[in-house]
């Protein structure tokens, strides 16, 4: 029997209502014991000192890609989940745009096998919508879910047919799976390469307008009322679409949403200036898809963030080669690699007064797991919550933590952040999974 007692964080369970200072006990892989002193009845055990910390469930990813099989030049499982570990998440819900794409039970038993030897956390995988991701037929989402997929998303291509979407939607009723878009019209955005607007015009880009996002967020909503079915939208980024799944939930509409880091706190601003302003940049570290926004969107983003229309914070970790990034602006790959930095971060909304700490850890945490439902599938009861059975999750937090963005020390092998050499406050001090450690910083002190 292996026992794990922490002593005197600061334990945050949202899922429970739960804010104060306690001892935590995981004996075996599981919660047994949370309270005052719990851990001084423990006799045999490992021990680490909390004092000044925060205790919190480990934190759930949504959207992450691991990129293998077919891109390991990018990132693998081993180096994706190393990554994950170190930015507190002990499950990540990988992306099905591998290759080959994660469209038949074998494609995703492979990833199973492959986690199961190499991943330092949970790694559930998301099945494709359509077979290839190529928006023609549907994928055999019955046999997807037989395979243990938890969504059904063809990621970064959108369903742009809409009768198809609608098949979609409607099949995957039957196995209660949710079907996460990136809604972008591809018509609207092709060839588009940051946010449409006044930096845009400076730099002599071609825009992404943000009405490309709003007009598929609205008819996936149309097509999620009519099949009863549960959309789920990725990557919110714009004000717009705030407001028609804030109203979408109001009539009682099953969509669900995620927001990232960066849609949170980086403007389209950062392509040009970065964090300076002292020269004009073409950043392609800040290129993603959907593209940083405008700060009348990253208001409305916190807003829903903090209200609860908005579920989750999905980090939407996209690593990449330094070859897919050194290049020309056109011809960069959008993305950042987000796993190890996502805590710190978001944290900048905490230390602004915007968002409490409690809010964060929700949504880092029961909120994506309750959007989902994933703690109702087998093997997963009591995922995001510290209750006394629950799996042995969690992460040690210190919010006051500075520290600097230094890509060469990232555990993944993507590099690709434009917060290079910039300060953040609030760090992960400790992650364990199954109630074994699987990264830790010299302020995890054992007693």
């Amino acid at each position: 029997m292996t026992t794990l007692a922490i002593h005197n964080g600061r334990v945050i369970d949202p899922a429970l209502g739960r804010d104060g200072i306690a001892d935590l006990v995981i004996v075996d892989g599981r919660i047994s014991r949370v309270g005052p002193n719990e851990g001084d009845m423990v006799v045999e055990a490992e021990r680490i000192d909390a004092s000044g910390l925060v205790v919190a469930p480990g934190f759930v990813d949504l959207h992450v890609h691991l990129r293998e099989p077919g891109f390991e030049y990018k990132e693998t499982i081993a180096s994706g989940t190393a990554a994950a570990a170190r930015g507190g998440y002990t499950t990540v819900c990988a992306m099905p745009n591998t290759r080959p794409p994660l469209d038949s039970r074998a494609a995703v038993e492979s990833v199973l096998r492959e986690a199961e030897a190499s991943a330092r956390v949970r790694v559930l995988p998301i099945g494709c919508i359509t077979s290839g991701r190529a928006g023609k037929e549907l994928a055999p989402a019955g046999e997807l879910a037989g395979a243990g997929v938890v969504a059904l998303s063809d990621d970064g291509d959108a369903v742009a047919d809409p009768s198809l979407m609608r098949h979609a939607l409607e099949y995957s009723t039957r196995f209660g799976l949710p079907v996460a878009q990136h809604c972008e019209d591809p018509r609207l955005v092709r060839d588009g390469q940051m946010h449409e607007g006044w930096v845009a015009t400076r730099l002599g880009l071609r825009g992404r307008p943000a009405s490309a996002e709003e007009t598929f967020v609205a008819r996936d909503i149309a097509l999620a009322e009519l099949t009863g079915a549960h959309l789920h939208i990725c990557h919110v980024s714009t004000a717009g679409s705030v407001a028609l799944i804030r109203a979408a939930r109001e009539r009682g509409a099953h969509v669900t949403a995620e927001v990232t880091p960066h849609h949170l706190t980086l403007s389209h601003e950062e392509v040009a200036f970065g964090g300076s302003y002292a020269e004009l940049t073409y950043d392609t570290n800040a290129k993603v898809n959907p593209p940083l926004r405008e700060e009348s969107d990253l208001e409305a983003l916190i807003a829903a963030l903090r209200d609860g229309v908005i579920d989750a914070v999905a980090t939407d970790h996209a690593p990449h080669a330094t070859i897919d990034k050194e290049i020309e602006f056109d011809l960069a790959a959008p993305g950042i690699s987000g796993l190890e930095t996502a805590f710190g971060l978001a944290m900048r909304l905490v230390h602004e007064g915007r968002l409490s700490l409690p809010t964060l850890v929700e949504r880092l945490t029961v909120g994506p797991v309750r959007a989902w439902g994933l703690d109702r599938r087998h093997g997963l009861e009591g995922l995001g919550t510290l209750a006394p059975g629950a799996l042995g999750d969690l992460v040690l937090l210190d919010p006051e933590a500075d520290w600097t963005v230094d890509p060469e020390r990232f555990a993944s092998r993507g590099r690709n952040t434009p917060l290079a050499g910039r300060t953040l406050r609030g760090g992960v001090v400790a992650t364990v999974f199954g109630g074994r450690l699987v990264h830790q910083t010299e302020r995890a002190v054992a007693l």
